[in-house]
């Protein structure tokens, strides 16, 4: 669960510092960073897994496009920022096994990850140049102290289920020995001398390569970052059917869809009579989506034994069967997330990009409910019914600004900034007045109402046609006009049923 994240010299990230809670929802206008703080969150992800270029690559451009490594830094003009940084607080689970299979529990689960890059030129043909470690550390956080750092509400149970552990030294450090700067990895649990690696030779962190032998807690950070990612549902793969074979987790893009609530509804075989269990969670897929769409009765996996294939069906109430190839792109997205939420081996910080899309306006609540679902927990412990799993949403839709609670949401704005004489805008995320994250003793950033006010009213007035004198109601152009662009939100008879008056 990454509970802040500060970022600078990562594009428009600068000096940037964000509290999350288990659900987040960020609002912004196109083009101010939102995406950028999902870039941030995705490249840590993947350099805990892949090497450092790698990493680089899997950032995307404006244009969808993999970018090359000088464009991840901060620019204003011409120039580019020298290096970048990062610092996550995170809980990580307990336990679990490392890519050969060997089990291990972590000594501590509430960790601090900092990490500093700096670009070096490339001499290659390519010339995209490369990245170096300036520094790497993995440090723990007393228990003693969790309360400082964990503002969001949550109850006494919770925190002494996910935080556990003592810890007296680093698990990662970096030190200048003979003018050389080594990146240490501190064995967890055994006592001997750390592991030493030279950074300016590193293709990837130290902590990518952690294992379960050398340092355990490492390892758990390693994996709770690699669970971070950007859910991008794309209709196509959530229409197919699956094999038999297929895997039977969820896609980042929403593919085996099919194939993961089968392997739900039948995860406890014989359970009951007649398939009882398998039924329940069928049943418990129809009644999330009926929520969200009329006429639902039934949600249920056909299996065909010939083609050896796995077909999502929606059953109305008519009882005509629908195939996953016949539903909207809003109820294939649902799908998709209500499966996910009955998962609870899939344990992820999930981020996704405007979770409204597709979805009525009058069931916006509903998606924001089940977001919400998706996310541990806060007033009870950890458990099989409740894992630890995070939310976090953008958007730039009034209806999902209106409807969010008010603890959980962000506005991103540009905001002027003068560093070094240079003059530039940088994103800058706020929070409500008197929400949680005001308790933060620095770094608050508390967004103003004319700000949030184009969200919650965002009709634009316009002209009355009854300040306008009778030479200019007599002009041609003008009368063609007020005779055939009268809005929707200027109708008499629904001026008193809206929230805000259009004046």
């Amino acid at each position: 669960m990454l509970t802040r994240l500060k970022v600078t010299g990562f594009k428009n990230l600068v000096d940037v510092d964000v509290r999350f809670g288990p659900f987040t929802c960020v609002a912004g206008a196109n083009g101010v960073g939102k995406s950028n703080l999902f870039d941030a969150i995705n490249f840590l992800s993947v350099l805990a897994d892949r090497p450092l270029i790698d990493a680089a690559r899997s950032v995307r451009d404006e244009g969808g496009r993999t970018t090359d490594v000088r464009s991840l830094f901060h620019r204003v003009g011409d120039k580019y920022a020298d290096q970048m940084s990062f610092e996550v607080e995170m809980i990580v689970p307990k336990e679990g096994v490392d890519d050969l299979g060997q089990k291990a529990e972590a000594s501590i689960t509430f960790l601090r990850y900092n990490l500093t890059l700096a670009y070096r030129a490339d001499d290659s043909p390519q010339a995209l140049g490369s990245l170096e470690i300036l520094k790497e550390e993995l440090v723990h956080i007393n228990l003693g102290e969790a309360k400082e750092h964990l503002l969001f509400p949550h109850t006494s149970t919770w925190r002494k289920s996910v935080l556990l552990g003592r810890r007296s030294s680093p698990f990662i450090s970096t030190e200048e020995e003979e003018g050389k700067r080594l990146i240490k990895l501190h064995q967890d649990g055994i006592k001997g001398r750390p592991l030493s690696r030279l950074a300016s030779n590193l293709p990837r962190t130290v902590l990518s390569a952690a294992n379960a032998a050398e340092s355990p807690t490492a390892l758990f950070a390693r994996r709770e970052m690699q669970s971070w990612r950007i859910l991008q549902l794309e209709p196509s793969s959530l229409r197919k059917p699956d094999s038999f074979t297929a895997p039977t987790r969820l896609g980042i893009d929403g593919s085996h869809l099919a194939a993961t609530l089968y392997s739900l509804a039948h995860s406890i075989p014989n359970h009951g009579s007649n398939g009882e269990y398998s039924a329940r969670i069928y049943s418990q897929v129809a009644n999330r989506l009926a929520e969200l769409i009329d006429g639902v009765y039934d949600v249920s996996i056909d299996r065909d034994e010939r083609r050896e294939l796995l077909t999502l069906l929606l059953t109305d109430y008519t009882g005509t069967s629908h195939p996953a190839r016949a539903l909207s792109d809003g109820t294939l997205r649902f799908l998709a997330l209500t499966v996910l939420e009955l998962d609870s081996e899939a344990r992820w910080l999930l981020c996704l990009e405007e979770p409204e899309n597709g979805i009525h306006p009058e069931r916006i609540p509903a998606m924001l409910n089940l977001l919400q679902d998706i996310a541990t927990d806060v007033t009870e412990p950890i458990g099989p019914d409740n894992p630890l799993r995070q939310v976090i949403g953008n958007t730039h839709s009034p209806a999902v600004v209106s409807q969010a609670p008010d603890d959980s949401l962000l506005v991103a704005e540009l905001k002027e900034t003068v560093h070094e004489r240079q003059r530039f805008k940088r994103v800058c995320f706020s929070c409500l007045p008197d929400t949680w994250r005001t308790l933060a003793p620095e770094g608050v950033n508390v967004v103003s109402r004319g700000k949030l006010m184009a969200y919650l009213n965002p009709v634009a007035p316009v002209e009355s046609e009854l300040d306008l004198n009778e030479e200019q109601r007599k002009l041609p152009q003008l009368k063609r006009l007020l005779s055939t662009t009268r809005r929707v939100v200027d109708r008499p008879d629904l001026q008193l049923l809206l929230p805000f008056a259009s004046e």
